[in-house]
Parts: C-alpha cells; structure tokens; sequence
C-alpha cells in the first residue's frame, strides 16, 4: 500500500532537514551542529537530494557552496523558481572567501544602484 502525502496540517509538524553539500572542509563545520552532509558532492549528487526532496515533499534548508551553488543544475533552477518547502542558501569556499559573490548581490546592485552597493562593501 502506498503511503499517502503529508497533508498540509501534518507538513506544518514535520521536521525541516538541515543539509550541507559541498567541498569536504566546510561541510565538516556543518557536521559538527547537525546537518546532513554530503562532502565534495557533485552536481548530479545535488540533483538526486533535490529530487528525492521533491517527491517526498519533505521540507528543507539546503547550504551548499559556491561552486555548487552555481552549477547548472536543473533541479536546482526548478527548486529555486519554485520555493517553498525547500529553502536553498549559498556560503563561499574556505579558501576563497573574498570571492565571494552570493547570487542575490546582482539583484542587490540592481535595486540599490552599483555605487551605494561598490562603497558598502
């Protein structure tokens, strides 16, 4: 017998998982205050979690690095344009965090104007 989806009310109760995927380093921090991890994960890794998560409709907070996070990903496009029950978060490489540029800084500097964002950082 098929198990039936989570109602709305049951959902509400439901756990959210907390996962990290990324380079092996970062998601050893990650290990240490409970999430799932998955070091040194691929692309086709993250798609099989995000597609797992989507037919389980199981809730998420996904923090992958930013390698991964810019991949080209299809379910990770799906999963950003839908939103909702899986909450996807970006954080820089170890060894390169004054690269970092996070994917909402593009929205950030539209919004704002690219003077007042290049002046506070």
């Amino acid at each position: 017998m098929a198990a039936n989806p989570p109602s709305r009310e049951q959902g509400l109760h439901q756990p959210t998982r907390l996962l990290c995927m990324g380079e092996a380093a970062l998601t050893e921090g990650f290990r240490l205050i409970g999430f799932e991890t998955f070091p040194d994960a691929s692309e086709q890794a993250l798609d099989r979690v995000l597609t797992e998560l989507l037919r389980s409709r199981e809730r998420a907070f996904i923090v992958l690095d930013a390698s991964l996070a810019q991949c080209c990903s299809l379910r990770l496009r799906q999963v950003r344009s839908e939103g909702g029950r899986i909450l996807v978060t970006e954080v820089p490489r170890l060894h390169e965090p004054e690269r970092f540029r996070g994917t909402i800084d593009d929205q950030l500097r539209r919004l704002l104007g690219g003077a007042e964002l290049d002046e506070k950082g």
